[in-house]
């Protein structure tokens, strides 16, 4: 299983979830998702194998995020502007992201990455 970790060098968050990784022996290649944010056709595949929803792949806590005044503009947009908005600053998305193709977390909870990551 090959797995891509969308992060994000100065996110505490991404710092904690590369961490269990490496404690947990599991191999990934590392993207940098501000210097190479995923595209709006990778960001689908995200959504599609994540079962969650575009807007849970926002990043609500960012300074970008309150700039732009993202939480007034999610409550109208479809999907295909919320990944625009996305793929045009990886500022905006929620962090880390861990896919293998085949399934994708977002954000980094110890239990998920367990449940989904642990081989």
């Amino acid at each position: 299983m090959s797995l891509t970790f969308y992060w994000y060098p100065n996110c505490g968050t991404c710092k904690k979830a590369k961490k269990w990784l490496d404690e947990e022996g599991i191999d990934y290649k590392s993207v940098h998702i501000v210097n190479n944010p995923p595209s709006k056709d990778q960001l689908q595949s995200f959504i599609t194998t994540s079962d969650k929803p575009a807007k849970k792949f926002f990043n609500t806590s960012g300074k970008k995020y309150r700039e732009l005044n993202m939480k007034d503009k999610l409550k109208e947009a479809e999907e295909a502007e919320m990944l625009e908005w996305l793929a045009s600053d990886g500022m905006l998305i929620k962090r880390p992201i861990l896919t293998d193709g085949e399934k994708t977390t977002v954000g980094f909870k110890q239990e998920e990455f367990e449940n989904v990551w642990s081989q």
